[in-house]
């Protein structure tokens, strides 16, 4: 009688315990750079551990940094897929054609796609309106330049970067008629030494307001080297440049993190596309305002608060672009599809978007 017991004891534990680990929802992440680079990759490295902080032991999680656009990153979402994950994460615009083309041959997983606009009926996009938070950085960069030369370190001209020069631009050039912006593109998201060179040759031209859409904290750097003033990318980068950062954008991927993988637990996940800004639980944050006059301070907390209570919005018509083409009517407010797909300089920047 005992030993029938035991057994039975034996077997309801090895049933419960594997129906927990059948429980589990098992979630990849792949990154375009390396967690540590303390700007893009490092904030949804954050985001990766709000959700195991959250769902402890409810959850496996596996991620994958500095993995190439192209080939290797379809390569790694295969890869995942075949290893039983839930749900991909995959951090970077230029993975999507190949999530588009992974998730048609995985339908039973959920495939979420960062800063991307093709969707499937098992793909959701993702991205936050980083803009706004550039847009106020434009507007302090346009107070306080002495030169009237503000500046921008571009990574790949893709809509999402584009997006950001013309915005940081329009805010400089709201406040301040007279700003020029120089831009160069280095091709890369992540390498120390070409952004700090690019800056450095920038800063060389006359800027003195420095920009940047790549993810090191190297052109920060250089601009303090250089005795100027600049952006965090990403996270409150002032421990880098605490004489050179003005404030930083500051991505919060995590409450959009820890609701997705909830709805895995619930089995209420759909496709769709999240745009989250400054009014949705500051997704879209920004860091201290430091080093800059009290007026500049006020002035830009107070087009921070008309973005974040929806009464201010940076792409507003009438809004013409630098071949003279209409682009938003007067009075018209930019759609999230014209925002996604934003591949045209405005007006006053005296350029040509590379491949256009």
């Amino acid at each position: 009688m005992k030993l029938l017991q035991l057994l039975i004891v034996t077997l309801s534990v090895m049933f419960f315990s594997t129906a927990y680990a059948e429980d589990k929802v098992k979630i990849g992440f792949i990154y375009v750079g390396p967690t540590g680079d303390h700007g893009w990759t490092y904030r949804h490295d954050i985001g990766r551990q709000d959700v195991q902080k959250h769902f402890g032991d409810k959850v496996e999680i596996k991620f994958i940094e500095s993995v190439p656009e192209g080939p290797d990153a379809e390569r790694v979402m295969r890869s995942m897929a075949n290893d039983g994950m839930d749900i991909i994460f995959a951090t970077s615009f230029g993975y999507m054609n190949g999530m588009v083309k992974v998730s048609k041959e995985f339908p039973d997983v959920k495939f979420e796609h960062a800063t991307g606009y093709k969707q499937g009926p098992n793909l959701a996009t993702y991205g936050l309106r980083l803009y706004q938070a550039r847009h106020v950085q434009g507007v302090i960069a346009g107070m306080m330049t002495k030169t009237n030369k503000i500046c921008y370190v571009g990574a790949f001209p893709i809509p999402e970067v584009i997006r950001e020069i013309n915005t940081y631009f329009l805010g400089a050039k709201s406040v301040n008629p007279d700003v020029e912006i120089d831009i160069i593109w280095v091709n890369t998201w992540y390498n120390p030494v070409k952004e700090g060179e690019a800056a450095k040759v920038l800063i060389t031209q006359g800027c003195d307001m420095v920009a940047q859409h790549t993810d090191s904290p190297s052109p920060l750097q250089v601009a303090q080297k250089e005795g100027v003033f600049g952006f965090g990318q990403a996270s409150d980068q002032i421990k880098f440049a605490p004489k050179a950062q003005l404030t930083a954008t500051i991505d919060d991927w995590g409450p959009y993190y820890i609701d997705r993988v909830q709805a895995i637990f619930d089995g209420n996940w759909n496709s769709g596309d999240y745009f989250g800004g400054m009014n949705d639980d500051d997704a879209v944050g920004m860091a201290p305002f430091t080093n800059m006059p009290a007026d500049v301070a006020a002035f830009a907390t107070k087009i921070k608060e008309g973005i974040k209570n929806g009464k201010y919005h940076a792409f507003t018509g009438p809004i013409v672009d630098n071949t003279g083409k209409l682009q938003l009517k007067d009075g018209e407010i930019a759609s999230d599809l014209h925002l996604n797909t934003m591949m045209y300089y405005v007006k006053g920047i005296d350029a040509k978007v590379p491949g256009s």
